[in-house]
């Protein structure tokens, strides 16, 4: 079955600390999980400030979203969207052993990666140059000029929210070019033949790190994007 296809002392990536490779697959399963569910509690928190902001200042956080352009922030749901799928993909190909189409699906999973960091570059900078920056950096006299030229007007104090939303985003953004990086240490392997005999830990691991960050941005786009 899957990781025990070969015997350990036969298998080119196994650890002489375990006993089976089929026990070296399970830890390093068991390991990203235990991972990722501090990078749940991280964003948790995150989520919380979130919460009793809106909470609080609802009509602040009504009126600062509508500076945020909901096209793009489609666009980049679409595109992790897709990723994921690439993601899983990859997976099952190492799984099958066929380095070949692993490799092309981790290469698409980082091009929409790449599209997501572009597209979020191109947002960022848009608000930069009309002074909405996080926190005490926010430009009061361009941010209330930009928000009038699109039709808007701030209520009680915007750069709450934008401390926010750059916290938020700024960090998912952070856990994607991680991502870029783990993904493309895969690709290399990918290519060099790796995964095969039941041996696929490494992109399985990788694939599931990648899908907690998508999960999070379908979680931040409409929370900040779609407020109502």
């Amino acid at each position: 079955m899957g990781n025990h296809a070969k015997p350990a002392k036969d298998h080119a990536f196994f650890q002489h600390h375990f006993n089976t490779v089929g026990q070296q697959a399970g830890a390093a399963k068991m390991g990203m999980w235990l991972f990722l569910a501090t990078e749940v509690l991280m964003f948790s928190g995150l989520f919380l400030a979130y919460f009793i902001v809106r909470a609080l200042y609802p009509e602040m956080v009504l009126s600062s979203h509508e500076l945020l352009d909901k096209t793009m922030g489609g666009i980049n749901t679409v595109v992790l969207l897709t990723s994921s799928f690439t993601m899983a993909m990859a997976v099952r190909y190492a799984q099958l052993g066929d380095n070949k189409r692993c490799a092309t699906q981790l290469l698409l999973t980082m091009a929409c990666a790449f599209i997501f960091m572009g597209v979020k570059y191109v947002e960022y900078t848009g608000k930069f140059s009309h002074g909405v920056f996080p926190g005490a950096f926010f430009n009061y006299d361009e941010a209330i000029q930009y928000a009038h030229s699109h039709g808007h007007s701030f209520r009680g104090l915007p750069h709450v929210f934008f401390g926010l939303y750059f916290v938020m985003t700024g960090l998912h953004g952070i856990h994607v070019l991680v991502g870029i990086g783990v993904i493309f240490w895969v690709y290399l392997r990918a290519k060099k033949g790796h995964f095969k005999d039941g041996y696929y830990a490494p992109v399985e691991n990788v694939g599931l790190y990648w899908h907690i960050v998508d999960l999070v941005w379908i979680f931040l786009f409409p929370l900040l994007y779609l407020v109502k």
